[in-house]
C-alpha cells in the first residue's frame, strides 16, 4: 500500500482509537440523559434514557376518567415512540459530531 508508511498507519490507528474512546464516552453520557415524548396534548408523557430504557409514564387523571382503554394505550405507544425518536436523533447527532458525519463505517466502532 503506497502512501502508508509505518508512521502514517500508526497515526490512523491512533486517531481511530481516539474516536472510538470519544464515541464510547458519548454513548455512556447519552445513556444517562432522559428524553420526553408526549401525546394527546401531553395528556400522556413518557421518559426514556439515551440507552433506550423506559424510565417513566405520566398520565393525566382526566384521561383515565374517560375510560377509553384503547385510546390510552395508543397515547402511551405514541408518547413512547416520540421519546425514543428524540433519543435516537440526539444520539445520531452526537455521534455525527465525533465521526464528522462518517457514519458509513458499520461495525467499526
Amino acid at each position: 500500500m503506497k502512501g502508508f508508511g509505518s508512521g502514517g498507519l500508526q497515526k490512523i490507528m491512533q486517531q481511530a482509537n481516539q474516536m472510538q474512546m470519544k464515541m464510547k464516552k458519548a454513548q455512556e453520557d447519552l445513556a444517562t440523559q432522559e428524553f420526553e415524548g408526549g401525546a394527546g396534548g401531553d395528556a400522556v408523557k413518557v421518559k426514556v434514557t439515551g440507552g433506550y430504557k423506559l424510565v417513566s409514564v405520566q398520565i393525566k387523571p382526566d384521561v383515565m376518567s374517560a375510560g377509553d382503554v384503547e385510546m390510552l394505550q395508543d397515547l402511551v405507544v405514541t408518547a413512547a415512540n416520540e421519546a425514543l425518536k428524540i433519543a435516537r436523533e440526539t444520539s445520531e447527532k452526537e455521534m455525527s459530531k465525533i465521526t464528522g458525519g462518517a457514519g458509513g463505517m458499520p461495525g467499526m466502532f
